[in-house]
């Protein structure tokens, strides 16, 4: 309580001092080296614009910024990590509406902008919907590591389809080697890594507002379509010839463990489907680009549902409402503003109008490819649910089917446990 008190305070004196024309105050997660970033692109939004801005960053973020809000101390721009909070704080009238003519930039200027749109787009206090969120830096999931090498050496190509994923896995089996590393073990969040596969499968099975209505909950877990998107992983996953270790490895296997496979002699595995933050835990002086790779998760040549991207973001919305507060909207649609964090660390951008050699690192210029060749972008599903389903029952029943229970069965334990919440 004192904490929050102390970050309360901080944030109160900011916005006092906001009662002079030109400032703006700004509040977010970041602390540490994303907050060293952060300041270097609010350096040039101060040179370009006169204005002077200050942020504060708190590992509590979530909970004080409604904290913030309800005790009318609120910063004129807030950064949130995922649209969840956002939703409900519009829905609370502690959201102010970006100007017009934002979503249309948006849809001309970001890759798969309709997506950043909906996504930012929620119903205020009167019912009606709104564009309140701005995203900026993103995370991509829909990503395969391998190890060019063993490529080379046994003759694979990369795929660029699924249906060639599965044929490559299938030639691998041939070839007396083992596909995939998959491990969802994680300590309290056992289970989390399954979700984003069925995720990504599930945008590759079906359109969109299908995955939309999933996550909303008008479609349940025990639609024929989602339970076709477990069995998916399934696929891959129950399959003892695709997985190291074997299927019953699965679940105990840690996901910080898993990837090393790739890298023993003669390797344990070819693949491993995880998110851009994985290199961490390859061995230590892993060169990405050189010594391990990837590829987009590919999708289905057959189904024509274009490349669907997974992944996560933050977005940036304005509570306490100021003239401020929209100049800086605008300068996040500059290209400047993009890369600027380009050229630092930890920073994947949708803008279509960026130069693409502004990125400090060339991993991050060809993850950043991958995003912009994206035609639909979601949101991490299991982040949007509500946290008894999303980051309980949705992991563990993952668990479950991974060891072999039914996937049927699996989806109608983890509705029960969404219904129950109602």
């Amino acid at each position: 309580m004192m904490k929050s008190f102390y970050l309360g305070a901080a944030a109160a004196a900011l916005i006092a001092g906001s009662a002079g024309a030109e400032q703006l105050t700004i509040s977010g997660p970041w602390l540490g080296a994303d907050e060293e970033n952060v300041q270097k692109v609010l350096d040039v939004f101060r040179a370009s614009s006169g204005i002077d801005v200050s942020y504060v960053g708190s590992d509590s973020f979530e909970q004080q910024i409604i904290i913030d809000a309800e005790s009318g101390s609120a910063p004129n721009i807030a950064v949130f990590p995922q649209p969840g909070l956002a939703s409900d704080m519009a829905s609370r009238g502690f959201l102010t509406p970006l100007a017009d003519g934002t979503g249309d930039w948006i849809k001309e200027n970001y890759a798969a902008g309709q997506s950043w749109v909906d996504l930012g787009t929620y119903a205020g206090k009167d019912g009606a919907d709104n564009l309140y969120g701005f995203f900026y830096k993103v995370d991509l999931k829909s990503l395969v590591w391998f190890v060019p090498e063993n490529f080379e050496d046994a003759g694979y190509e990369v795929p660029t389809s699924m249906e060639d994923l599965k044929a490559l896995s299938d030639q691998i089996v041939a070839d007396g080697g083992t596909p995939w590393c998959i491990g969802l073990g994680s300590g309290g969040a056992t289970g989390w890594p399954a979700t984003d596969w069925v995720e990504d499968l599930l945008l590759r099975t079906q359109t969109p507002d299908v995955y939309d209505g999933w996550v909303s909950n008008e479609i349940p877990f025990t639609d024929e379509r989602i339970v076709g998107a477990i069995e998916e992983f399934g696929a891959f996953a129950r399959n003892d010839d695709y997985v190291a270790g074997g299927a019953g490895a699965v679940a105990s296997t840690d996901f910080r463990d898993s990837p090393k496979g790739m890298f023993a002699s003669p390797p344990q595995c070819y693949m491993h489907r995880q998110a851009s933050f994985i290199p961490a835990f390859f061995p230590e002086g892993t060169v990405v680009g050189e010594d391990a790779d990837f590829f987009y998760f590919p999708s289905y040549a057959g189904k024509e549902l274009g490349n669907p991207v997974l992944g996560a973001g933050t977005l940036w919305a304005i509570t306490n409402d100021s003239p401020e507060a929209h100049k800086f909207v605008e300068f996040l649609q500059t290209a400047e503003a993009h890369e600027t964090w380009m050229a630092l660390k930890g920073f994947l951008t949708p803008h279509k109008g960026v130069n693409p050699e502004a990125f400090g690192d060339p991993t991050l210029q060809k993850m950043n490819e991958v995003l912009l060749g994206a035609t639909t972008f979601r949101f991490d599903g299991s982040d949007l649910m509500p946290g008894g389903v999303g980051a309980g029952s949705f992991w563990t029943g993952m668990v479950d089917y991974a060891g072999g229970k039914d996937a049927g069965e699996v989806a109608a334990e983890i509705q029960s446990s969404w219904d129950a919440l109602k």
